[in-house]
């Protein structure tokens, strides 16, 4: 059985080589040895995430013409970069990228913060803010009122209530994408909906593609449940979907699902448009493969001149191939545990069948107060409150980034809750333990990456603004400084970052 899931082609590892920055020189100036250089920037794509782990590699001779160098060079690069743990080899089914034993998925930064660190740690941990009122307050005094013919009931909604699945229906043909209730599917928040596909759709083993990087909880949950991730790279900054490696994923891995945050990327903030989008139906919809398109940020666009495209499911009303969750924790609260899944009849079916075994329904106060929020207007205006709030934190925390630690690059994103930021070659991990020591919490960016990848970047969310995110950045610049002097230590990076 092949141990790769993905491969990369000798012309597109060479461009991807050629465009990285010239490495250092060594003492005295010296360059390090060709093969050397060469191992180190293989290396390097797979700590950024820019070439998948578990990627087929080109074969010697291949990449040796593309990069014009002797085939010696590359075998030796090759040799070096299996020493270190960062490739793998069989005879006959050829050498795959790795991540060493040894290099667990950093966990700091995105646990709930213990109440007794409240007053004192500054959290970007996670990408949510408070609730926006006085629309929660309201929305659950709509919901009491609502409640008592509920009440004389069993209570015990798998589908969810009728009314809300109405409701979620008919925002949905407002955007002409024309939408049964029938069609959708109330669950306990995305993670509620999502894992209810995967257990449906990706057994034990099953492949899934994933964007590389993506949202760190859904890669775990799908890892709980034995799927076989297979990572395709995005663009540098907020470019997006390289389509060219979308379509190979998909047909050479033929994965059951893939899974996308098309709108407003978390981390990234990049968002897809309106070609990738039908891109990206057709190649799935060519692979058999099932596309899950997570929608939770589509309602936080920050930029007023930002033309929204078509949702994804626009280029598959019939739900056959897109598989649309939605949420209303990060464009209402996070404490609003409501998501809902629209998808073709027969899947809503399945789902709520193969859900009596797990969670049994979603709580039915909470879908009555999301029912009136949207029933009255009140949601509109709430999201619009939420806006404000993400654009105005942004605009501070990217300011003071930009102060404090100049080196750091990112790509403003235009919408969303999160800021995707390389770190000038530190170990993010190394920041994340260095950043608790001085009051900030931060994830790194393994945590968003397959099996290790993106160790030079950390996730920054919109959450905070004001002097809070000024000092933010200040105790970020603290972290760093005790990652470069040593004294930051407390977690093994990779090799490539060890001073």
């Amino acid at each position: 059985m092949t141990q790769w899931t993905s491969t990369v082609g000798a012309a597109q590892l060479a461009r991807q080589l050629q465009a990285q920055q010239p490495r250092p020189t060594g003492p005295a100036g010296r360059k390090p040895p060709a093969y050397r250089a060469l191992a180190d920037g293989v290396r390097l794509l797979v700590l950024e995430g820019r070439v998948p782990v578990a990627a087929r590699l080109p074969a010697e001779r291949e990449l040796a013409l593309a990069l014009s160098v002797s085939r010696t060079t590359v075998a030796a690069a090759y040799e070096a970069l299996r020493a270190e743990g960062f490739l793998e080899s069989r005879r006959g089914a050829g050498s795959w990228t790795a991540v060493p034993a040894g290099n667990p998925l950093p966990a700091r930064g995105l646990e709930p913060l213990p109440p007794e660190s409240l007053g004192s740690m500054i959290d970007l941990g996670c990408a949510s803010l408070p609730a926006p009122e006085p629309w929660l307050t309201r929305a659950f005094q709509g919901a009491v009122e609502e409640l008592p013919p509920y009440a004389h009931t069993h209570g015990d909604y798998p589908a969810g209530l009728p009314a809300l699945r109405r409701t979620i229906a008919d925002r949905y043909t407002a955007l002409g994408i024309p939408t049964m209730p029938e069609q959708i599917m109330v669950t306990t928040g995305a993670m509620g909906a999502i894992d209810a596909i995967c257990h449906l759709f990706a057994g034990r083993g099953e492949r899934i593609a994933v964007e590389s990087p993506s949202y760190a909880n859904i890669l775990q949950l799908m890892r709980e449940t034995g799927a076989r991730l297979v990572p395709v790279a995005m663009e540098e900054g907020i470019g997006g979907w390289d389509m060219n490696r979308w379509r190979q994923a998909l047909r050479d891995s033929a994965p059951r699902l893939a899974y996308v945050v098309a709108d407003f990327h978390n981390p990234t903030g990049a968002l897809a448009d309106e070609q990738q989008r039908r891109d990206l139906v057709d190649a799935a919809r060519s692979a058999g493969t099932v596309l899950v398109v997570d929608e939770t940020m589509t309602e936080l666009r920050l930029d007023a001149d930002t033309a929204m495209p078509r949702r994804v499911c626009a280029f598959d009303p019939a739900g056959s191939t897109v598989l649309t969750v939605g949420s209303a924790s990060k464009a209402f609260w996070a404490g609003m545990r409501i998501g809902w899944v629209r998808a073709a009849p027969d899947v809503i079916r399945s789902l709520v069948s193969a859900r009596a075994y797990a969670d049994m329904g979603t709580p039915v106060l909470e879908q009555l107060a999301i029912n009136w929020l949207m029933g009255t207007g009140g949601w509109e205006q709430a999201v619009e409150i939420r806006r404000d709030q993400a654009r105005e934190n942004r605009d501070e925390l990217v300011a003071a980034v930009r102060r404090e630690l100049p080196d750091w690059e990112f790509a403003v994103p235009r919408g969303g809750l999160t800021l995707w930021v390389r770190t000038g070659g530190l170990s993010g991990s190394r920041l994340a333990v260095a950043g608790e020591r001085v009051g900030v919490r931060v994830p790194s960016g393994p945590r968003f990456g397959v099996d290790g990848a993106f160790e030079g970047y950390v996730r920054l969310p919109f959450t905070v603004g004001g002097p809070v995110a000024e000092e933010a950045a200040v105790r970020l610049a603290a972290a760093v400084e005790l990652v470069r002097s040593g004294a930051g230590a407390g977690v093994d990076a990779p090799r490539s970052f060890v001073a």
